[in-house]
């Protein structure tokens, strides 16, 4: 039965999914805004932006997980679900390319350029990308099962 299927929104998997796509990109944005120039390159920029998206995103859905799980319903009405395929596929492919461009920036400018002359900075910009690839796991994962409980229902 779909009602019982693992992160369907209203359930206690589907509130472990979005805790963890707030955590991580939380994490990322803490992560990148304790540098001091962040703010110089613009895949950095919209790594804060995307992340912030995503936190947005996820702690709206996850009220709506805890509030389903007091009320103990499972939220599958077809309008709700689709808007949640929607909001997490954007969320998905935003988070994606802001951590693709992040990383490839990273790997470009401290590695291949040699530039990076402040060790713990670095770190945190590493520290920021990797945290936003799992962000954008937990979420791609809720995207799927979003699809799937769309195509099901």
């Amino acid at each position: 039965m779909m009602k019982d299927f693992c992160g369907t929104p209203g359930t206690f998997l589907g509130l472990i999914l979005r805790m963890t796509q707030f955590i991580f990109a939380a994490g990322s944005i803490a992560s990148m805004a304790t540098t001091t120039s962040f703010f110089n390159l613009t895949a950095f920029c919209y790594l804060i932006a995307s992340m912030g998206l995503q936190i947005i995103w996820s702690f709206v859905l996850a009220l709506m997980d805890v509030y389903a799980l007091t009320r103990k319903k499972v939220l599958l009405n077809p309008v709700l679900i689709s808007l949640f395929v929607v909001g997490d596929w954007v969320t998905a492919t935003l988070s994606l390319a802001a951590a693709s461009a992040s990383a490839g920036i990273t790997v470009l400018y401290f590695h291949d350029l040699g530039q990076c002359h402040f060790g713990e900075e670095c770190q945190k910009y590493q520290i920021s990308v990797a945290l936003a690839f799992l962000s954008w796991i937990s979420t791609s994962i809720s995207s799927l099962i979003m699809l799937w409980l769309l195509s099901a229902g």
